[in-house]
C-alpha cells in the first residue's frame, strides 16, 4: 500500500503564516505536521512508500524538507505545476498526478491523506479494515453541529459498515458521520478517477471522488478510534499547539 499525501493546497485562511509556506510544513511543538503523520506510516508494514504533492509554489519548501528526512521507505515528490490558488489543481486531480508518478506498478492499494490534518490515534486499525473489507474504505466521526455538518461530507452506514448514503455538505444532512479526508482505494478504484470527472464529480475536495464512488460500488467507512484536529485557521493552529503538547 502506498501512502499519497495531498499537500499542494494553499491555506489561504492561515495568511500570513502560509502566504509564503507551505501547511504541511508548518511546525506543531517543533515537528512539521507532516511529519507527525508520516512518523506513525512508517509503522506500519503494509505501507510500502510515500508520494507527496505539492504545487510548484511550495516544491522547493518540499524538497528541503526531504533532505531532513531518515525514513526507511521511500519519500517521492511530486509538482502538480500549479502557482496559485485561482489556478489549483483540485484534490481529485492532484491524485492522478501522484498516480502518474508511480505509473507502471501494477496491483497497488493507496491509502490517500490530507497532509494538513493531525490524529491522536494511529493508521493502523483504518488500514487493517480496509483490508478486511477489500473494498474502498474512509473513516467517519459522529459531527453533531449542524453548521459543520453542512460544510462537510455526512454519511450513513448500515451494520455490516457499508454506506448507503453519502453527501457532500447537505443542507438537511440524513445522519451524523462526518468524513475526514482520509481513504483507501484499491487499484481499479482510482483507475475511475477521469470516469468520475467526466460525470461530473468535483475536483476540488477529495471526498468528491469517495462520494461519486460510493454510488457505483460498495464503499465501507471506519469510525475513528480518537480525534482528528483539522488545522484550518490560525486559532486551530494555536490550539493544536495544546493538545499535541504531550504527544511529541
Amino acid at each position: 500500500m502506498i501512502a499519497i499525501v495531498l499537500a499542494a493546497g494553499y491555506a489561504t485562511r492561515l495568511y500570513p503564516l502560509t502566504e509564503n509556506f507551505p501547511k504541511p510544513l508548518l511546525p506543531v511543538n517543533e515537528k512539521p505536521i507532516l511529519n507527525w503523520l508520516l512518523d506513525d506510516l512508517e509503522e506500519q508494514e503494509e505501507i510500502t512508500g510515500y508520494v507527496i504533492v505539492s504545487n510548484h509554489k511550495f516544491i522547493g519548501y518540499f524538497e528541503g524538507w526531504k533532505e531532513t528526512l531518515n525514513y526507511k521507505k521511500p519519500v517521492i515528490l511530486v509538482d502538480d505545476g500549479s502557482t496559485d490558488n485561482e489556478h489549483r489543481l483540485g484534490a481529485v486531480k492532484d491524485i492522478q498526478v501522484a498516480l502518474e508518478a508511480i505509473k507502471g506498478r501494477s496491483g497497488e492499494s493507496f491509502l490517500v491523506i490530507a497532509g494538513d490534518n493531525l490524529l491522536d490515534f494511529s493508521f493502523r486499525e483504518f488500514i487493517q479494515f480496509s483490508q478486511k473489507k477489500q473494498a474502498p474504505c474512509v473513516m467517519c466521526h459522529e459531527e453533531n453541529d449542524l453548521k459543520r455538518q453542512q460544510k462537510t461530507a455526512i454519511i450513513v452506514k448500515d451494520a455490516e459498515d457499508k454506506i448507503i448514503s453519502y453527501e457532500e455538505k447537505p443542507e438537511v444532512p440524513k445522519g451524523n458521520l462526518a468524513v475526514p479526508p482520509f481513504y483507501c482505494y484499491r487499484e481499479k478504484d482510482v483507475a475511475r478517477i477521469d470516469e468520475a470527472i467526466k460525470a461530473g464529480c468535483s475536483t476540488d475536495a477529495p471526498g468528491s471522488f469517495a462520494a461519486w464512488l460510493s454510488h457505483q460500488t460498495d464503499v465501507y467507512a471506519w469510525t475513528m478510534s480518537g480525534k482528528r484536529h483539522d488545522i484550518g485557521d490560525r486559532a486551530s493552529y494555536d490550539a493544536v499547539q495544546e493538545i499535541m503538547k504531550n504527544q511529541a
